[in-house]
């Protein structure tokens, strides 16, 4: 399939969406563990905000792809942020009445934001041509940059308004979350049109119109996607466990709230930032080449971490924004995997199932972070995730020894 003249529409009403949801996305992510600390007096159930809000995210995710996989990407990713939105308000109503049970809810419902700022970067793709799949997507992601850059560093005026009006500090940023979760919604539900799903499956129809139905639907897990959903897991895994408890670390040796979110901004710009970069490399070397080079630099961000000296906040942020390329490296190359191999017809449904295995990867990550650190300490955390992101190298070989699998209908391009 040959780009649509729709893409390049639909790609910067996606750009628009993700600059928005990205200061929500990060806002949330630096300030959920120390929120939650604060409200449960323990820094080993630090990591539970992170496990909640990625297990709310994996229902998201089932719940994004089947909207979308029925009425488009329009009304799946438009629920999401709305969702995300409920979710960053409620947070923000259990911090003022000091409710534990109503924040781990709201920390469910707020991950809605997360697997939908992620189910984006497929919409992207919709409509490429498949030797520019990886640079669609990459676009998407890097958009997210800019919010997701600027959210951290708001934290702190975020905080001090919300203090001024009587709420925690700590809930300050979650009300930045809703708004622009909110925002990001409107935006898609109004000028993402025609939809990119719809169009495309419409395009793969005239294109392919003697293809059996259950032909189109049969590759749900081919080798090409298991592989995918392989490297974008333990990336996910590597990243959450590592990212979630930093903050704790800087806040234990006498970093403020504002040093924190500073290196939180490396690390996100590092999530997004190199993702035209990313794009292009996978797109001229191929998904797996980078791949490799994704786990390459996880261990170097684990190893990096583990060494940094506690109370330096540029050695920190350095192992931090290492540590965030590798999530970008990991998760375009096992992106461009899945959507090479899935056909329209079922494109949705199985990429949102996907993303519910890096939704929990992330939940695992977050929660076992917190009791791994109570256990030893960060540099125990960091070195484990060092090792962990290895299993990568396995993944790709056991892709490489399944290559004869047939390549689907309306992606000819096998990477």
């Amino acid at each position: 399939m040959s780009e649509h003249p729709a893409q390049r529409r639909t790609l910067a009403v996606l750009v628009a969406a993700q600059i928005l949801s990205g200061a929500g996305l990060a806002a949330g992510i630096t300030v959920g563990a120390l929120l939650a600390q604060d409200m449960l007096g323990s820094t080993g159930l630090a990591g539970v905000p992170s496990a909640l809000f990625t297990l709310g995210s994996a229902a998201a995710a089932v719940a994004v792809g089947r909207i979308s996989q029925r009425a488009g990407r329009r009304a799946g990713l438009t629920a999401g942020y709305l969702t995300g939105a409920l979710g960053s308000f409620g947070v923000v109503v259990a911090a003022v009445t000091d409710s534990i049970a109503l924040l781990f809810l709201a920390l469910i419902v707020y991950g809605a934001g997360t697997a939908t700022s992620l189910q984006a970067r497929y919409a992207g793709a919709d409509l490429a041509a498949p030797a520019r799949r990886a640079r669609a997507i990459s676009t998407v992601l890097v958009a997210t940059t800019v919010g997701a850059v600027v959210g951290p560093n708001l934290l702190q005026p975020t905080a001090d308004l919300a203090d001024s009006a009587g709420i925690p500090s700590l809930a300050g940023p979650f009300v930045l979350s809703g708004a622009a979760y909110l925002l990001a919604g409107i935006v898609l539900w109004v000028l993402l049109r025609p939809d990119p799903l719809v169009l495309a499956r419409e395009i793969a129809r005239i294109e392919e119109p003697s293809v059996p139905a259950e032909r189109a639907t049969a590759k749900t897990w081919s080798a090409p996607i298991v592989a995918g959903a392989s490297v974008m897991v333990v990336t996910q895994l590597v990243m959450a466990a590592i990212m979630t408890m930093t903050p704790i670390h800087m806040q234990e040796h006498g970093h403020g709230v504002g040093a924190a979110g500073f290196v939180i901004a490396v690390h996100v710009a590092g999530m997004y930032l190199p993702s035209l970069l990313s794009g292009m490399l996978v797109d001229r070397f191929g998904a797996a080449l980078v791949a490799v080079t994704a786990a390459t630099t996880l261990v170097a961000a684990g190893l990096a971490a583990a060494l940094a000296p506690p109370d330096s906040v540029p050695a920190l942020a350095a192992a931090l924004g290492l540590l965030g390329l590798g999530w970008n490296l990991g998760l375009i190359a096992g992106t461009t995997m899945i959507a090479d191999a899935t056909p329209a017809a079922s494109r949705a449904r199985t990429q949102g199932t996907v993303d519910v295995g890096i939704a929990v990867a992330g939940a695992g990550g977050g929660l076992g972070s917190g009791v791994i650190v109570a256990a030893s300490d960060y540099p125990g955390l960091s070195y484990l995730g060092a090792l962990i992101a290895l299993l990568i190298v396995p993944a790709l070989a056991w892709h490489s020894r399944r290559r004869a699998v047939s390549r689907p209908v309306d992606a000819p391009v096998q990477r």
